[in-house]
């Protein structure tokens, strides 16, 4: 009966030591990942989106679009207006569900 207790003890030890030791292992793999330099393909890729990024921060909107893409988006938007309706279509729309009004019936 010891025996069995001490069994059953020692399987769940083990269980929340292999637990610890995978989260372990896991979470240096990503401290390794980004502490060892990157391919010079990937850093270029990096380098093009922070550039980006903080030009589309300044533009307010798309970089270097010209004249051309406001006009197709604009024509993109009208087209959808005429398809959808009514609303501002450069939001996400905001859905609303009613609880459904359940009757009781006699028994």
């Amino acid at each position: 009966m010891v025996l069995q207790q001490i069994l059953r003890l020692s399987s769940f030890f083990h269980s929340a030591v292999s637990i610890h030791v995978r989260r372990n292992i896991g979470l240096s793999a990503i401290v390794f990942n980004k502490t060892k330099e990157l391919d010079p393909v990937q850093k270029l890729f990096l380098d093009k989106i922070r550039e980006y990024n903080t030009k589309s921060k300044q533009a307010g909107g798309p970089v270097d679009a010209g004249p051309d893409f406001q006009k197709d988006m604009n024509e993109s938007l009208a087209r959808l207006q005429r398809a959808y309706g009514e609303g501002d279509l450069t939001k996400f729309p905001e859905f609303k569900f009613e609880e459904p009004k359940f009757e009781e019936t006699p028994k």
